[in-house]
């Protein structure tokens, strides 16, 4: 499942991150990449060990925290800490798929399954040509370009790449989620079903019955389907 996913940034919040990014030091983006996607990978990215991507990360995560869309996509069980990256003229990622396990940095070694990836945009699509993130799935290949403060979530199995940048910057947050539920089909199917309920709710109440029962049915799948 693709989904975009709009304001998950206040204004606020998304001035706040540009101006830690301005003053941040930043390193090659190959440190965090698999060896395969180190070749394909040109880009810079702030220290993950950094005050900066720490605090930066908790503000990431207190956002995704309010946002019910996410929550309801990815189920999330653990959430990797957010990562920040830069695309300057010239700078691209090509061809690859995310890692199936990452460490947990600071964790003593601790690993967590990928099974959701995010991106979420810190520049405007007007800043910067080139720039896309080209994600690929059953249902074909799509181009990615959002406002700042919006995000995409795709599943972390899907083949995708960043089209090289022609002109100006290309910030972002990225990160990856072990959700609760691995299966990116079953995941899409609660998905569908949640809004669903949501929509019946507004027009029969939550007291009707049907609505009863679509809410017990969604959690029993849920009891079924989640790994915890």
């Amino acid at each position: 499942m693709l989904l975009q996913v709009p304001d998950v940034l206040t204004k606020e919040e998304l001035n706040h991150c540009r101006a830690v990014l301005e003053g941040s030091q930043w390193v090659d983006g190959k440190v965090t990449a698999g060896d395969q996607a180190a070749k394909a990978k040109n880009n810079l990215q702030i220290p993950v060990e950094s005050e900066e991507a720490r605090a930066l990360g908790e503000l990431v995560l207190n956002a995704l925290g309010r946002n019910p869309t996410f929550n309801s996509a990815a189920l999330p069980l653990r959430v990797l800490p957010p990562m920040f990256n830069r695309y300057d003229v010239g700078m691209t990622f090509g061809a690859h798929v995310d890692n199936s396990i990452r460490t947990i940095p600071g964790s003593g070694g601790m690993r967590m399954r990928a099974d959701v990836s995010t991106t979420i945009f810190l520049t405007d699509p007007d800043e910067y040509d080139g720039g896309e993130l080209v994600i690929e799935d059953t249902f074909g290949t799509h181009a990615v370009k959002l406002p700042a403060g919006h995000m995409v979530v795709y599943p972390s199995s899907s083949l995708h790449r960043v089209v090289p940048i022609t002109r100006g910057s290309r910030w972002g947050c990225f990160f990856w989620t072990q959700s609760m539920v691995k299966d990116d089909g079953l995941r899409a199917m609660l998905y569908d079903l949640d809004v669903s309920i949501i929509q019946t709710r507004q027009q029969l109440g939550d007291d009707n019955p049907a609505v009863l029962g679509l809410v017990n049915h969604y959690h029993n799948l849920l009891r079924r389907w989640a790994e915890l």
